[in-house]
């Protein structure tokens, strides 16, 4: 491995496709014999996980660079043109705020047009969910966002679409990828300048036609009117791609009242008011919790920085609420549907799609609006792809997707984006909170109502970073010791059923029972999941796109419909210390 390592960073310091500074940036940690850094950037090539490829930019095979833009996208046009050979192809580019950013969608461009791809790209930064109507809208076969979404500053990334406007699912990113590590060295890239794809017309930049044409499909998903008037939102966008569609889309709902938060309304790749500049983040709200405090505004609204994550902060008598992922999902879900019906909008066999991490509450919505529930993989590409899969009648039978989401702070309404959009979102939230509170109702208030309905589920996230070679190793080693000594008890109740999605088979692990696993009808995935007695459930999955591995916690109690406000409160608080003993036992096992 280090003598590999070595030829790559010796490669790297004298070839001249590479420029002077970065053969001198390598050539720097060569002659210090600086091994650890040499590994860390050598080790390995970037690869796809559930966003593409992501990682921490400089100059290295595993760094984010316009290096390995081209390459990536040498080895997206090679499978392009052999997957549309006879067609005219074309391609859909846009980039967030992060550094570099600009720089890396020109390289897409430039490389794409070189290999007969013509290019679309935005004239300035545009949200991750508008490149993926911006692939469908311009029957584009293909996409690229750059973007490393809420990743630290440090970070850039590239996203890669399909032409359903989806992300690259098997086999089509394993066929990039596969294309993309059989490269040697980058000196066979094709490249056309960005400014003589101009001038030829193979390259195109794209303003006000693909906003309008997007705003107008958004303002399609509005259910509810009541409640605009006197209804005040401060947004933030994070210093990311949100500061002009969210305003706009909001306006064009009807809301007149919102204000973006000033020192976080501009675009900057390091992000300097926040640690991370992720919404999931109640520490990267706090600002523009501080400006609505100020304002004595209704709602809070924040996206990351390429807005398909949405965060929601609600004032409650007097004080500010945050809500999480799964409970924003849940809230969403149920106002969408019940607005859809009261319009009598709902499809005749409607589709409600959610991830196999996100809160089951939301099988029981669906299910009391009439509407089918399925669960895919974690990863909005699975569930875009799953929308495609019953389109095309691949799956049978059809329904029509009404709305879905996970609990990443994620959720899509309509079919017109296949990736989660937080300007719609952000939409579609104003109109909740403002249609409950013109019914003198709180988001709490809803919420209690939906665990009256269906029972009590509280859900929890705990998150270890492992950075690096040593920890990728790390984690491997921690699913391979759940995946192999499986627990037969969690904090006090037995493991009735083991979910291993990369074995794409169930046991059951309840006496008595056949001792045949049931397969699992969805894609291979390195996921564990782990089914109570009590009927909690715990999932054990390494991230896809950062250095880190998550345990998902979810709890259950049933609940009497007409159960008072003492009885639903002491339901809640013992389901919440449950998911403490569950995070404590399990994380101690799991170590």
């Amino acid at each position: 491995m280090l003598e590999q390592i070595h030829q790559l960073a010796s490669y790297w310091a004298t070839s001249t496709v590479f420029d002077q500074q970065t053969r001198d940036e390598i050539g720097a940690l060569l002659r210090s014999k600086n091994e650890a850094e040499l590994t860390e950037r050598f080790y390995r090539d970037l690869e796809f996980g559930t966003g593409g490829l992501r990682g921490i930019l400089g100059a290295g095979t595993a760094r984010m660079n316009i290096y390995n833009v081209r390459k990536a996208t040498q080895a997206f046009a090679d499978h392009l043109n052999a997957s549309f050979a006879k067609e005219a192809k074309a391609i859909a580019i846009s980039y967030d705020s992060r550094h570099f950013s600009r720089t890396f969608a020109e390289a897409v461009a430039e490389v794409m047009a070189a290999n007969g791809i013509s290019a679309y790209i935005t004239r300035e930064m545009r949200p991750t969910p508008m490149l993926s109507f911006m692939v469908r809208h311009f029957k584009c076969q293909g996409g690229v966002c750059i973007t490393a979404s809420h990743n630290p500053a440090a970070y850039n990334g590239y996203k890669v679409y399909w032409a359903t406007g989806g992300q690259l699912v098997p086999p089509h990113d394993e066929a990039v990828i596969a294309r993309y590590a059989a490269m040697q060295g980058y000196e066979g890239i094709k490249r056309l300048p960005f400014a003589d794809g101009v001038k030829q017309g193979s390259i195109r930049e794209l303003g006000a036609e693909l906003d309008e044409a997007y705003f107008k499909e958004v303002e399609k998903l509005s259910v509810r009117k009541e409640g605009r008037e006197n209804f005040k939102i401060v947004y933030t966008p994070l210093h990311g791609t949100g500061a002009y569609p969210v305003p706009e889309a909001l306006h064009r709902f009807g809301f007149k009242d919102v204000t973006v938060v000033p020192e976080q309304s501009q675009p900057n790749g390091d992000f300097p008011t926040v640690k991370y500049p992720n919404p999931e983040e109640p520490e990267a709200m706090q600002m523009a919790v501080s400006l609505a405090r100020k304002l004595k505004a209704d709602l809070v609204l924040g996206t990351d920085p390429d807005t398909d994550r949405i965060g929601i902060v609600v004032r409650e008598k007097g004080d500010y609420r945050v809500f999480n992922g799964n409970q924003i999902g849940s809230l969403l879900m149920d106002f969408y549907l019940s607005g859809l019906k009261a319009q009598g909008r709902m499809p005749t066999h409607p589709l409600v799609i959610k991830t196999i991490v996100t809160t089951d509450q939301q099988t029981k919505i669906a299910a009391a609006y009439g509407a089918q529930c399925e669960e895919t993989l974690t990863g909005f590409k699975w569930i875009c792809q799953l929308i495609d899969d019953i389109e095309t009648g691949k799956n049978l039978p059809f329904r029509q997707y009404v709305c879905g989401g996970e609990e990443s702070y994620g959720f899509l309404a309509g079919t017109f984006v296949r990736d989660k959009d937080a300007v719609s979102a952000c939409c579609i939230a104003a109109e909740m909170v403002a249609f409950y509170k013109a019914q003198g109702k709180s988001l709490s208030d809803v919420l209690d109502e939906l665990y009256r309905r269906h029972g009590v589920y509280l859900e929890s996230l705990a998150t270890i970073t492992l950075p690096g070679k040593e920890g990728s190793e790390k984690i491997g080693r921690m699913m391979q010791s759940l995946r192999e000594e499986t627990p037969r008890e969690i904090a006090g109740a037995s493991v009735e059923k083991l979910r291993d999605l990369e074995k794409q088979q169930e046991f059951d692990r309840r006496e008595g029972a056949s001792s045949k696993p049931s397969p699992i009808p969805l894609p291979q995935s390195n996921v564990l999941q782990f089914l109570l007695s009590d009927g909690s459930k715990i999932s054990a999955r390494p991230s896809g796109t950062e250095p880190k591995i998550k345990f998902y916690f979810s709890v259950f109690q049933p609940l009497d419909a007409n159960a008072s406000d003492q009885q639903l409160q002491k339901v809640k608080e013992s389901c919440a210390q449950r998911l403490l003993e569950l995070e404590k036992a399990f994380k101690a096992m799991a170590q």
